[in-house]
């Protein structure tokens, strides 16, 4: 057969002895049974990096490259990004912030630097716009507000969640893009109400509020897109389960060293106690 074939004898005697040594080890099959509920476990959103990081902290010492032989073994498969817009209204002449982040977003503490967005879902009644508030430490969602209307009140109400969730301190700087809804009298007054510091990305440059618009992009590729929404309440509901049952609480940030913003923020309450 293998001189049909043109298979070097050898090649064909090795091929064998990996097969039974993977069939013959335990721990093999283990990984695989491992991977397979950890992809379950994560509705197919995590690739070979963080199930990686999963296996090591289940004690199984495998790196990236194996991690992807089990993945494809495994078969197991990854969410594909789709693309998407960003609805950004900056054509307008009202009031602006300067921008007083300039792509720096590392931060040393919770309440010290909060990010905003919109963004919107399209379901069979319609779209429904989505307002998202990040504390930039733990890239947690610390509020948000979801109407059929991108008004300034969807803004102000994700925000004013937000403060009451945190109690954050005067002088919190509060970044977003130039939306007329972010200029608007009824959002400036929100934050001159608590003394804080309003800031803005410069018109058209999404990088500058890359932390929120990498928070929607978590949101369609992992959720949204798989979904045929028929109605804004239903989209609701699905989008609050992915940002508290699964965002905050559960999801592995690369960022953060593998650990989701939830798990993020008791490490740091308690390396705090102990200090």
């Amino acid at each position: 057969m293998c001189h049909v074939l043109g298979v070097k004898s050898n090649n064909y005697y090795s091929y064998q002895k990996r097969n039974l040594d993977k069939q013959e080890d335990p721990t093999h099959e283990e990984m695989l049974d491992w991977v397979k509920d950890i992809a379950k476990f994560s509705d197919n959103t995590y690739g070979e990096r963080r199930i990686q990081k999963v296996l090591n902290a289940l004690s199984y010492p495998v790196s990236r490259q194996k991690t992807a032989k089990l993945m494809k073994e495994a078969g197991v498969w990854v969410r594909y990004k789709k693309k998407y817009k960003v609805t950004t209204n900056s054509d307008h002449n009202k009031p602006v912030y300067d921008n007083e982040l300039q792509q720096d977003f590392t931060v040393a503490a919770p309440n010290q630097v909060w990010v905003q967005d919109i963004s919107y879902i399209w379901t069979s009644e319609g779209w429904l716009y989505l307002a998202v508030v990040i504390d930039l430490y733990s890239r947690k969602v610390v509020g948000w507000s979801m109407g059929s209307r991108m008004k300034a009140q969807l803004v102000c109400d994700a925000l004013t969640m937000a403060i009451w969730q945190r109690q954050p301190k005067a002088g919190l700087i509060v970044h977003s893009d130039q939306g007329v809804q972010y200029a608007s009298h009824q959002y400036r007054r929100l934050l001159k109400d608590h003394s804080f510091i309003g800031s803005m990305s410069k018109k058209g440059c999404c990088w500058d509020n890359a932390v929120a618009e990498s928070f929607f992009g978590s949101l369609k590729q992992e959720r949204v897109h798989w979904r045929n929404y028929e109605t804004r309440y239903g989209a609701q509901q699905d989008v609050l389960n992915y940002i508290t049952m699964w965002y905050n609480s559960r999801r592995l940030h690369s960022y953060l060293g593998y650990q989701s913003p939830s798990d993020f923020e008791r490490a740091t309450e308690d390396l705090e106690m102990v200090a």
